[in-house]
C-alpha cells in the first residue's frame, strides 16, 4: 500500500513533452493497415464521394443564381423545367454522397473496435511474457490505465478523427481547387486566414499536450491508489486508517483534476479562437468580393483561372466555399485534444509493449516417458532422469544494481531431500526460491538441476517441474474445482478432490453453498484466509510436481488445521525435494537441513539437534533466548 505521500519517480517515466511522437503514430498506423486494407480503401472512396458530392451542391449554388435565378428575373413567363430538372440530378448526388457517408460511418466502426481488439490482445499477450521485475516497479492501477483509459484514447482517434483528417484533406484541396476556378485575390484572403488557424492551433497544441501527458500519469496514479485502496480495506479498517486514505486520494483527484483543467483549458480554446477568425476571414472576402463585383476593375488578377468576372452567384458560392475551406482547418482544431490524448496513450500503450519480454534461451525440455516418469531432454535428443536434484554454486544476486541481497550462497538439495530455510524478515529465503524459478536471474554463481544448468532449461519446462505454494494466496474467479485444477489444467475433477482430501481441504469445500461447484469472486474474499491456502495446498497437490516450494504454507493455518494437514502434507513431500520456507519452526524439525539466512547469507546449516547445539542463531530464533 503506498502510505507516504511523497513523489516516486517510476522506472520508465518519461517527461511530458509537448511533440507527438511520429514513431508511434506510425506503427498504430501499421497495425490499422494490417488486417484493413480494403476496409480502409472503401471507407477513403467513400469519404472522397461523399465530400465531392458537398461540393457538388455548394458550386451549384453559382449555377443557381447565374444561369437560373438572375435570367428568370428579366423573363415575363420564365420556365421552370430546366430548374427542376438541375434540382433533381442534385438530389440524385446528395443521395450517392449520403449513402457514401454511411458506409464509411458503418466501416470505421468495424474498424477501430477490430484494431483496438487485436491491440488489446498483442498488449494482454506481451504482458504475460515480462519478467517479474516490470511488475515490481509499477501499480496494478496504472498497468490497469493502460488497457482502459489510454487504449480508450485510441477507440475515438481511429473511429472518427481519422476519418475527418481524411476528410479535412479531401475538402481542403477540392475546395481550393473551387476557389481558384472562381476568384484569385478571395483565394489568397481565405489561404492567410487559414494559415492563421493553422500557426495557432500548432502553438496552441503544443502547449496542450504536455498537460494531457500529465493528465494521462495523474488518471494512472489515481486508478493505482484506488486499486490499493480496494484490495486492502481490512487493513484500511483495522488501523482506522479511512481519513488519511481519504486525504491521500483528495490530494491525487484534485492533482488530476489541475492537470485534466491546464489540459481542456488550452485545448478548448482552440476551437472559439479559430472559429473568431474564421469569421473575421468571411467578412473580409464579402468585403473584397463585394468591392470587385461592384467596380469596373478588369484584368487577371481579379478574375478566377476560368477567366471569368466575379459575378453575383460566384461570390456566393465563394462565400460558402471560404467556411468549407476553413472549416477542416477548425475541424482539425476541434481534433486536437483527441489526437493530443491519444497520442499520449499510444506513447503509454507502445511504452508497454517495447519493454522487453522474459528471456529464454533454454533448449532442455520437460517429458513424461514410460521409461521414467519425467525426463530432461537435451536438444541433442538424450534424456536424463528428473530426480530432484538442485544445487546453488557461490550465487550472489541484487534485485538493484549496487544493492546486493544475497552472498556467496552455496547449497546443495538431494531428491528427496526437505530443505527448510529460516531467518528473520529480509535474510533473503524467499529470494533463493525466486532465483530457483528462474523469476530473476543472478548477477554470479550457477544453479544446477539434475546437474544441468537452470539456464539451459526451458523456463516454462523448468517451472512446471516445480510446485509452489506462495504465503500470499491468489484466487482466481471461477469454481473452487477450476482454481484447484489451476495447478494441472488437464486434471479431472476426481483428481482434484482426492488432491483436496489429500492436504484436508475437502470437508470445509463440502460445507460451501454448492461444494466443488462453488463460484468464489473478489479473490476468495468469502473464505477465511486458511481455507484460501488450503486451496492452494491443494493445487499444489494436483500439480504433483517433483518439486515443492512451500512459502510459509501453513502460516495462515490453526494449529488444529495445521495438524490435521501435516499428514497429508508429509505424504504430498515424499519421495519430492522440497524446500520450505518457514517462521514456525515447529513445522521444520524432521527437516534434513536446516539453513539459518541473516542478511543474504547462509549463517548455519545442519538438522535441528545440530544447530540446537550450536547455541547460536537458530537457538535464539528456536527458543527466543538471546545469547550473550
Amino acid at each position: 500500500m503506498r502510505l507516504g505521500g511523497g513523489q516516486i519517480k517510476e522506472r520508465g517515466y518519461v517527461p511530458p513533452t509537448g511533440k507527438v511522437n511520429l514513431s508511434t503514430v506510425g506503427r498504430l498506423f501499421k497495425l490499422i493497415l494490417k488486417k484493413n486494407k480494403w476496409r480502409l480503401s472503401l471507407v477513403l472512396l467513400c469519404i472522397l464521394v461523399s465530400t465531392l458530392a458537398t461540393l457538388a451542391s455548394t458550386l451549384f449554388t453559382k449555377t443557381l443564381l447565374d444561369d437560373y435565378v438572375v435570367p428568370m428575373l428579366s423573363q415575363a413567363s420564365p420556365d421552370y423545367s430546366p430548374l427542376a430538372v438541375a434540382l433533381v440530378k442534385l438530389a440524385a448526388v446528395l443521395i450517392i454522397g449520403t449513402g457514401a457517408s454511411y458506409l464509411h460511418s458503418i466501416m470505421t466502426v468495424y474498424i477501430s473496435q477490430g484494431t483496438l481488439k487485436t491491440l488489446r490482445h498483442n498488449l494482454f499477450e506481451h504482458m504475460e511474457r515480462l519478467p517479474l521485475s516490470y511488475f515490481d516497479g509499477r501499480s496494478h492501477g496504472d498497468i490497469m490505465s493502460v488497457y482502459t483509459n489510454d487504449v480508450d484514447t485510441l477507440r475515438q482517434v481511429i473511429g472518427q478523427t481519422i476519418p475527418r483528417l481524411f476528410q479535412s484533406v479531401v475538402t481542403i484541396v477540392s475546395t481550393f481547387v473551387s476557389m481558384l476556378v472562381l476568384s484569385l485575390p478571395l483565394s489568397l484572403v481565405s489561404v492567410v486566414m487559414a494559415a492563421v488557424m493553422y500557426f495557432t492551433t500548432k502553438k496552441l497544441g503544443g502547449i496542450s499536450r504536455r498537460h494531457f501527458k500529465k493528465r494521462q500519469e495523474m488518471l494512472g496514479k489515481v486508478n493505482g491508489f484506488i486499486e490499493e485502496m480496494v484490495s486492502g480495506q481490512r487493513v484500511v479498517k483495522v488501523y482506522c486508517h479511512e481519513q488519511k486514505a481519504m486525504d491521500q486520494f483528495s490530494k491525487l483527484n484534485e492533482s488530476l483534476r489541475q492537470s485534466v483543467y491546464n489540459a481542456n483549458k488550452i485545448g478548448n480554446i482552440v476551437m472559439p479562437v479559430n472559429g473568431n477568425i474564421g469569421n473575421l476571414g468571411y467578412v473580409l472576402i464579402a468585403t473584397v468580393g463585394a468591392a470587385i463585383a461592384l467596380s469596373s476593375l478588369g484584368g487577371w488578377y481579379v478574375c478566377g483561372l476560368n477567366g471569368s468576372a466575379l459575378s453575383l452567384g460566384a461570390l456566393v458560392a465563394f462565400l460558402t466555399l471560404h467556411k468549407n475551406f476553413t472549416r477542416p482547418v477548425s475541424q482539425i482544431s476541434n481534433e486536437v485534444n483527441s489526437i493530443l490524448m491519444a497520442s499520449v496513450g499510444a506513447d503509454r500503450v507502445y511504452e508497454m509493449m517495447d519493454q522487453p519480454k522474459e528471456k529464454d534461451e533454454g533448449k532442455v525440455t520437460l517429458e513424461q516417458t514410460g521409461d521414467c516418469q519425467w525426463c530432461w531432454k537435451t536438444p541433442e535428443g538424450n534424456t536424463i532422469p528428473l530426480k530432484g536434484e538442485v544445487s546453488l554454486s557461490d550465487v550472489d544476486f541484487s534485485y538493484v544494481e549496487g544493492k546486493q541481497v544475497l552472498f556467496d550462497i552455496n547449497l546443495t538439495a538431494y531428491p528427496g531431500q526437505k530443505i527448510a530455510f529460516v531467518g528473520g524478515t529480509g535474510a533473503g529465503k524467499t529470494t533463493i526460491t525466486n532465483l530457483i524459478n528462474r523469476f530473476y536471474e543472478i548477477q554470479d554463481g550457477k544453479i544446477t538441476y539434475d546437474g544441468l544448468d537452470i539456464k539451459d532449461i526451458e523456463k516454462d519446462s523448468l517451472r512446471r517441474s516445480l510446485g509452489i505454494v506462495l504465503q500470499e494466496t491468489r484466487l482466481f474467479t471461477g469454481s473452487v474445482v477450476d482454481n484447484i485444477r489451476y495447478g494441472r489444467l488437464d486434471a479431472t475433477d476426481r483428481e482434484c478432490v482426492a488432491a483436496a482430501k489429500r492436504v484436508c481441504a475437502d470437508s470445509f469445500i463440502r460445507r460451501l453453498p454448492n461444494g466443488y461447484n462453488t463460484v468464489l469472486e473478489g479473490d476468495g474474499g468469502n473464505l477465511s484466509q486458511g481455507e484460501r491456502q488450503l486451496l492452494a495446498i491443494a493445487r499444489a497437490a494436483v500439480a504433483a510436481p517433483p518439486v515443492l516450494i512451500l512459502d510459509e504454507a501453513t502460516s495462515s493455518i490453526d494449529t488444529r488445521t495445521e495438524k490435521l494437514i501435516q499428514q497429508g502434507m508429509d505424504e504430498l513431500m515424499k519421495g519430492r525435494t522440497t524446500f520450505v520456507i518457514a517462521h514456525r519452526l515447529s513445522t521444520i524439525l524432521n527437516a534434513d537441513y536446516i539453513m539459518v539466512m541473516d542478511h543474504g547469507r547462509i549463517i548455519e546449516r545442519g538438522k535441528h539437534n545440530e544447530l540446537l547445539a550450536l547455541k547460536g542463531k537458530y537457538y535464539e530464533l528456536f527458543t527466543g533466548n538471546q545469547i550473550v
